[in-house]
C-alpha cells in the first residue's frame, strides 16, 4: 500500500482512535471513584474503631479507678480489725490475769530479814551434787542466726525443763507482756507480733533475767529497793508463788547489762540466781533455787567479776560468766567457778563466741538440747555447744 492511500485512510480512522481513548478515560474514571469510595469507607471505618477503642479505654481506667478505690476500702478494713482483734486479745488475757486473782506479793520486813539471815548462814556451804552430770562446755560448735525481732535488749527461750516446743519471747527490759509461738517454724517465718499468742503478766518484769521451767515461768519483779521472784503457771495465767530475794543492797549483776539485777538460770541440776551485792560489788554471787517454794537452798560468793560481764549461765553446777568490751567484739567466757570443786578455774575452757553484731542482751542455757538461746542488739541466736568431761577438759 502506498502512502498516498494511507493519507486517504487517517480520515477514517480518526473517529476510532477517538471513541476508544473515551471509553479508556471513562474507564479510568470509573476506577478511581471505586478507589476513593473504598478510602471514604476504610476512614469511616476506622474513625469508628477508634472512637469505639477510645470509649473502651475510658470505661476500662473507670473500673480500675472503682476496683482501686475498693482495694483501698477493704485494705482500710482489714486494718480495723486486726487493731480491733489485738485489743480483743489484750481485754482477754487482762480477764485471763484477772481471776483469780494472785496472791498478794507484798515485802514482808520480818520475814526478808528471817531469809537474808538463813541465807548467810548457808553461804559458802560444800554442795552435795543432785545429778551425775560432769559435763562442761569445749566449745561453740555451731552458731545459727534466727531473725531479727523486737528491741535491742530482751531475751527468747524454750522450756528449759519441759518438752513443749513454744518458744517464749520477752521485748526489752521492762514489760508485762510475753510472746508465745508454737513452734520454731513460726517463730522464723511470721514477723508481726499478732501472729503470737500473748501472755499478759500481773506485773511488770525488769531485766532480762527470766526463765520458764517446767511450765512455769520465773520472772523478776521490783518493788522499790527489793526484788521478787514470781513463779507464774503458764497454763492457767496465775502467779503460784513469789519470793523477795534475800540480798541486801543489790547492784546490777553484769556491768554490760543495768537493767539485770537477777539473772535466774537453769542446768542439769536445777534453778540457780546470779545477782550482785554492794557487800562485795566487785564480784558475783551466785545462789540455788528451790524452784518449788523459791527458798535459797544455798549461796556462794564467786571470783568472777562484774565489770565488763554481759551475761551468765549455769552448766552442770558451774557457773559461765561471758565477758565483752563496750564495744562490738568477741565474747568469751573468762571465768568459771564451780560449785562442787571438781572443775578448777585453770581446767575451764575459755570458750569464745563468734563474732556478731554487738553485745549480748541475754544467754540462756537449754539443759536438755545442750545449747543457747542468745539475743544480741534485736538478733536471735542459737550457740550449739560441743560438750566435754570435766576431768578430760
Amino acid at each position: 500500500m502506498g502512502p498516498w492511500r494511507c493519507l486517504l485512510l487517517l480520515p477514517l480512522l480518526a473517529p476510532a482512535l477517538r471513541a476508544q481513548q473515551q471509553q479508556f478515560m471513562e474507564y479510568v474514571e470509573r476506577r478511581l471513584t471505586l478507589l476513593e469510595e473504598r478510602i471514604s469507607q476504610w476512614h469511616d471505618q476506622s474513625s469508628r474503631y477508634s472512637t469505639e477503642l477510645r470509649d473502651f479505654k475510658n470505661q476500662v481506667l473507670g473500673m480500675l479507678e472503682a476496683a482501686e478505690k475498693e482495694r483501698e476500702a477493704m485494705r482500710a478494713e482489714a486494718e480495723s480489725t486486726a487493731v480491733r482483734v489485738d485489743r480483743l486479745e489484750r481485754e482477754v488475757d487482762y480477764l485471763e490475769t484477772q481471776n483469780p486473782a494472785p496472791p498478794c506479793v507484798e515485802v514482808d520486813e520480818t520475814l526478808m530479814d528471817k531469809q537474808v539471815a538463813t541465807a548467810k548462814q548457808r553461804k559458802n556451804e560444800k554442795y552435795t551434787k543432785l545429778t551425775d552430770c560432769s559435763d562442761t562446755i569445749a566449745s561453740v560448735r555451731a552458731m545459727k542466726i534466727l531473725k531479727r525481732f523486737g528491741s535491742a535488749s530482751g531475751l527468747w527461750t524454750k522450756d528449759a525443763a519441759g518438752s513443749s516446743e513454744k518458744i517464749y519471747v520477752f521485748d526489752g527490759t521492762a514489760n508485762d507482756t510475753v510472746y508465745v509461738f508454737p513452734r520454731m517454724r513460726e517463730f522464723t517465718l511470721f514477723s508481726a507480733t499478732r501472729k503470737a499468742a500473748r501472755i499478759k503478766l500481773p506485773y511488770p518484769w525488769v531485766g532480762t533475767g527470766h526463765l520458764v521451767y517446767d511450765g512455769h515461768l520465773y520472772y523478776i519483779r521490783q518493788q522499790g529497793q527489793s526484788f521478787q521472784v514470781i513463779k507464774f503457771n503458764l497454763a492457767n495465767k496465775t502467779v503460784v508463788d513469789s519470793s523477795v530475794f534475800p540480798a541486801e543492797e543489790q547492784i546490777p549483776v553484769f556491768g554490760l547489762s543495768p537493767s539485770t539485777y537477777i539473772e535466774v538460770s537453769a542446768d542439769e541440776e536445777g534453778l540457780w540466781a546470779i545477782y550482785a551485792t554492794k557487800e562485795d560489788e566487785k564480784n558475783m554471787c551466785l545462789a540455788k533455787l528451790d524452784p518449788t517454794s523459791l527458798d535459797i537452798e544455798q549461796m556462794w560468793d564467786t571470783p568472777c567479776p562484774r565489770e565488763n560481764a554481759e551475761g551468765a549461765f549455769v552448766v552442770c553446777g558451774a557457773l559461765h560468766v561471758v565477758y565483752n568490751t563496750r564495744l562490738p567484739s568477741r565474747a568469751r567466757v573468762q571465768c568459771v567457778f564451780d560449785v562442787s570443786g571438781t572443775l578448777a578455774p585453770e581446767d575451764a575452757s575459755l570458750v569464745y563466741f563468734p563474732k556478731r553484731y554487738g553485745s549480748h542482751a541475754s544467754l540462756k542455757y537449754s539443759p536438755r538440747e545442750r545449747q543457747i538461746y542468745a539475743w544480741d542488739d534485736g538478733y536471735q541466736l542459737i550457740y550449739r555447744m560441743e560438750m566435754k568431761k570435766k576431768l578430760e577438759v
